[in-house]
């Protein structure tokens, strides 16, 4: 059995926590890992292979250094030049899996879910397992706990164990989510499946045979090295884009589901990040430091600041360094809207943090103006930026702490804490930890136009042009 885990994502539903550049599967929201490493980790004691990880090519980094963390070796991590839906990202992990001649079972797995009993969900995997490989594509559904109605449900057949699917139904009213759940024969769609390579792809050349067929195409054309493998983006491009349930899952014959009962929840707003968070007597949920009088039912999450809430209920207020949301629980779907709305009025906010990650560290833009922007870099031991220069910016580094080895024109030099140097514009420089400790350093930047696309790279470890 191999894990397939989808992390992909556009960072909307738990903004401004989570941006398109940061979404949630990276992030910690219950206990000390993120969500894509507390996947890995769920399944990694039943897992027959390292998992087959399929990524936004613009979160390689941040998956590699994730798993790497969480002490998964060896994951294949294929890179999505564009977004397609799980249809898709699927088939190129099931070819991915066959690629050496086996035909293993699959589970495939969203990266940003949370399951509280993962023993229990374990055991459940196990007693699909059977079936999966009797050429059943199993899907896991929820028993539900409530008339949700922001989760599409599946109509069983009775049964105990793995049971046959009768039907696939969209989101319902409230209405008509109330007869699902007192039916007792309706189950969430969780977005968890199970089934043989081979017959998932069998499946698809059946009712998507364009998709299969540009899939196909993407992997074999894919660029590969030491760390990623890089699906061609023209092939991949010419997918068509649709979900595992629309392409397959509601036209095969062969579909069946396992209910389960394991404290999952895909944390799909901020709502749904409060039910699964630990809270106070009033119904509380806080994160960071954060101080509430007279409140009832709140959530807060600071990220830094000190928060202070009184006389609020039924309120989420997230603070993060560049934006804060306040909204009423019963509003937070719509997000979105927010997230659309910036999009359109070209801010940077549902992209980017303001602490940006990269390969060798992160900058945190402390500070801006007209021609100068002051920022505080972290390089990681080891770790090493590009060759690079800049037409229109010059820079002066100030170690805090560790230190640094400057290329700088023909020269290189070793910085200490406290000290500093001057790069002026035009001039081929490069910044690199030799140390063992992280390094930090203050960095002022100055000149005419200070857009990070004012770049020029000569020599680059992680491969970027």
């Amino acid at each position: 059995m191999i894990p397939v885990i989808l992390s992909g994502g556009s960072g909307t539903r738990l903004w401004p926590l989570s941006r398109e550049a940061f979404p949630k599967q990276f992030l910690s929201l219950v206990g000390d890992d993120s969500m894509l490493q507390a996947t890995w980790r769920r399944v990694a004691p039943m897992a027959s292979a390292a998992p087959i990880v399929v990524a936004n090519e613009g979160h390689r980094f941040m998956v590699a250094e994730q798993l790497r963390e969480s002490g998964c070796g060896g994951a294949t991590i294929l890179l999505e030049p564009v977004a397609r839906n799980t249809a898709p990202a699927i088939a190129v992990a099931a070819l991915e899996a066959m690629r050496g001649g086996d035909d293993p079972i699959l589970l495939v797995l969203p990266s940003d879910h949370v399951i509280i009993n993962a023993e229990a969900f374990r055991q459940a995997v196990q007693a699909a397992a059977g079936a999966a490989e009797d050429g059943a594509l199993i899907t896991f559904g929820i028993v539900p706990t409530g008339p949700e109605t922001g989760y599409g449900y599946i109509l069983a057949e009775l049964g105990d164990g793995v049971r046959r699917v009768i039907e696939f139904v969209e989101k319902p009213d409230a209405e008509t989510a109330k007869t699902y759940v007192a039916s007792g024969d309706y189950f969430w769609n969780s977005g968890m499946f199970m089934f043989r390579a081979s017959a998932f792809l069998g499946e698809l050349a059946a009712h998507q045979p364009a998709m299969l067929s540009a899939c196909r195409e993407a992997l074999a054309r894919a660029r590969r090295d030491e760390d990623f493998v890089r699906l061609d983006k023209d092939a991949f491009a010419a997918s068509p884009s649709d979900s595992i349930d629309y392409a397959v899952m509601e036209q095969t014959q062969a579909a069946a589901i396992l209910p389960i009962d394991v404290g999952w929840n895909d944390v799909g707003s901020w709502s749904a990040l409060w039910e699964v968070a630990e809270q106070d007597g009033d119904g509380n949920a806080h994160h960071g430091d954060v101080l509430a009088q007279d409140c009832r039912n709140t959530l807060a999450w600071g990220d830094g600041r000190l928060l202070a809430l009184l006389g609020l209920q039924d309120v989420v207020v997230v603070d993060t360094a560049d934006a804060v949301l306040v909204a009423h629980k019963d509003h937070v779907q719509e997000v979105k809207g927010i997230v659309s709305a910036l999009k359109q009025k070209g801010r940077s906010e549902p992209t980017w943090h303001r602490k940006v990650y990269r390969p060798w560290g992160s900058y945190d833009s402390i500070d801006m103006g007209e021609r100068f922007q002051v920022k505080r870099i972290t390089v990681k031991p080891g770790a090493a930026l590009s060759l690079q220069m800049h037409h229109h910016r010059a820079e002066h580094w100030i170690v805090v702490s560790g230190t640094g080895r400057i290329t700088r024109g023909e020269e290189v030099i070793l910085l200490a804490e406290n000290q500093s140097t001057y790069i002026p514009l035009g001039v081929k420089h490069r910044l690199e930890n030799p140390g063992v400790v992280p390094l930090e350093l203050i960095e002022v930047q100055s000149g005419s136009y200070l857009g990070e696309d004012d770049i020029v790279r000569f020599e680059d470890v992680y491969g970027r042009g």
